[in-house]
């Protein structure tokens, strides 16, 4: 009985890796074509230095108040924090991108050089992405970094869910000023 359950236990975890592998190629080929054409929009780059320049002097102190500021705020209307950042001219790009996308992008959210909220087309759970995978390996890791999150199975909209991170370059410089997370469909790639 053990040997039953460990043999089926790695299949699975084998089938597992091989449908890993399998979307890791298609959503590096999104990343490359389509979702890099997202974040080298004009839009989308002013906003990102606009915000890096008035959070230049911010503390990490800061940064987690704003951070639980946002995640009190989450779900609730008026929310001071949130709404002006869902009000950006770069926000509602990224929510033009979303729907023109037809269920592929399932969000998108840019952020900043502190990894800081920026632009999103939804709501995310909380503001500061500076501890989190999809900013250290994209923004930390130069101009050309692209991250791939895990597919997930995602409750919610009851399919195969992947995060797919980019570093947003200053198209002056070639600089990463920010970083941009997808969430893409893999039921949807071809």
């Amino acid at each position: 009985m053990k040997t039953t359950i460990i043999a089926a236990v790695a299949a699975l975890a084998l089938t597992t890796a091989a449908q890993a592998s399998e979307y890791d190629a298609q959503l590096r080929a999104l990343a490359e074509s389509q979702l890099k054409a997202i974040a080298e929009n004009p839009i989308l780059i002013a906003a990102i230095k606009e915000q890096n320049a008035a959070h230049a002097a911010l503390s990490q102190g800061d940064i987690d108040a704003l951070d639980t500021k946002w995640r009190a705020e989450a779900g609730q209307s008026p929310a001071p924090t949130i709404d002006p950042l869902l009000a950006k001219e770069a926000s509602a790009y990224l929510a033009e991108q979303r729907d023109a996308a037809e269920g592929l992008i399932t969000e998108a959210f840019a952020m900043d050089d502190k990894g800081l909220n920026v632009a999103l087309s939804d709501v995310t759970s909380d503001y500061w992405q500076g501890d989190e995978a999809k900013w250290q390996e994209t923004y930390q890791a130069g101009a050309s970094a692209v991250h791939l999150g895990e597919v997930e199975f995602d409750e919610s909209s009851q399919s195969y869910q992947a995060q797919v991170s980019l570093a947003i370059a200053d198209p002056d410089t070639g600089a990463p000023i920010g970083a941009i997370t997808f969430g893409v469909n893999a039921e949807m790639l071809e």
